[in-house]
């Protein structure tokens, strides 16, 4: 089976669809599909003929299935009675990375794939590519500035429309609050929790401090923790955290939050600098998915404050370092000196302002200075 897991309104349900043009789609949101699903896997198999001989195996797509109580022992059901006649994708705008931990029945049966908005690199060729890293092609500047003004989200991008932009995050982050939350947790404190997700909205590419926020939202830190995990669980940003290779030290460290939609963030410093760690958390994810290696994305910070705002992780040894200025060309000296205490293969200072060059940034083994066009036209 494959698991999508994505942000709402990301565009899982059509992707997945899209497969396919004959692909059944059971969404656990609709009372009828929901009433067939609770009787059971042979009830669905019926109803869709998995008994019938095809050429191919049809594709059926379960939408929001992680709502119901007994997803996993459904789906276990229908996968080890029909895995010969049918393939099946389950989609949900909830993290099932996390809802698939602990006891998970379903080990060995499915593939998690993690679905992101819309990047340059994606823009640039939608089917991706057998390449960890791709030679630099140049986006052009009417669809880099729509990228860049009303974000990565399909419908936004498409429409492009100033107006509709800002109604439609207004509306999401509604929804995420009072009906994904609902579903997603025991959260009673609706208002309070629209109050923190205000707060770390303005408080994007920033560090944490959760002990501040408890204070502003008038809760204890705990609380704080468990209602920004939640709001992390369900795309609505994501955590960062230092690397050490001491892991317990990292663990102890505040974190960075980041927003999943830039087209927001008012202050350009900070636009820039969550527009790039979209980018490269969809990478890491991505590489991750297929198969490449393992992945993550973290930040370098030491004891005398000085900090790289991101490290690209590869099976456990940084592999590049990336800065980010929005105009600034003088090279920072902290990649240097992060560059040769951790041993990156490369560090780049990405510069927002310059423009795009047609050169492979990743032959430099030096720190240098990138266009962010650049840069980010050969990730994923």
């Amino acid at each position: 089976m494959a698991f999508v897991s994505g942000p709402r309104q990301v565009g899982k349900t059509t992707t997945c669809r899209a497969v396919r043009r004959d692909a059944h789609y059971l969404d656990w949101d609709d009372q009828e599909d929901r009433r067939l699903i609770l009787k059971g896997p042979k009830a669905v198999a019926s109803a869709l003929g998995l008994a019938q001989l095809r050429e191919e195996p049809p594709v059926v797509v379960f939408d929001e299935l992680h709502k119901h109580r007994r997803w996993k022992a459904f789906l276990k059901g229908l996968f080890d009675r029909y895995k010969e006649h049918a393939r099946v994708v389950v989609t949900g705008s909830s993290r099932l990375d996390v809802y698939r931990r602990g006891g998970d029945s379903l080990m060995g049966r499915y593939l998690l794939y993690r679905m992101h908005p819309l990047s340059i690199g994606e823009l640039l060729d939608p089917r991706g590519g057998d390449e960890l890293v791709r030679p630099p092609r140049r986006l052009s500047a009417r669809r880099f500035d729509v990228l860049w003004t009303h974000g990565g989200y399909p419908e936004p991008f498409t429409k492009a429309d100033a107006r509709f932009s800002t109604r439609w995050r207004q509306l999401r982050v509604q929804q995420l609050v009072r009906e994904d939350v609902r579903d997603a947790s025991r959260i009673q404190e609706l208002g309070q929790l629209e109050v923190l997700a205000t707060l770390l909205e303005s408080g994007t590419a920033r560090q944490l401090v959760y002990s501040k926020l408890a204070r502003d939202v008038n809760i204890s830190v705990d609380t704080a923790r468990r209602w920004v995990a939640t709001l992390a669980s369900l795309h609505h940003g994501f955590l960062l955290r230092p690397w050490f290779r001491n892991v317990g030290k990292a663990l102890r460290k505040e974190p960075k939050w980041f927003l999943r939609d830039w087209s927001g963030v008012r202050e350009l410093g900070q636009r820039a600098e969550t527009f790039v760690a979209c980018h490269l958390l969809k990478a890491a994810e991505l590489w991750t998915d297929l198969g490449f290696g393992d992945f993550e994305l973290r930040y370098l910070r030491d004891k005398s404050k000085r900090e790289i705002d991101f490290v690209m992780i590869r099976d456990r040894q940084p592999w590049f370092l990336v800065e980010v200025k929005v105009a600034e060309t003088a090279l920072s000296p902290h990649l240097g000196h992060f560059q040769q205490q951790v041993g990156a293969a490369h560090a780049f200072q990405v510069v927002l302002d310059l423009p795009f060059v047609a050169a492979d940034c990743f032959t430099r083994s030096d720190p240098c200075v990138v266009p962010l066009r650049t840069l980010l036209s050969q990730l994923p």
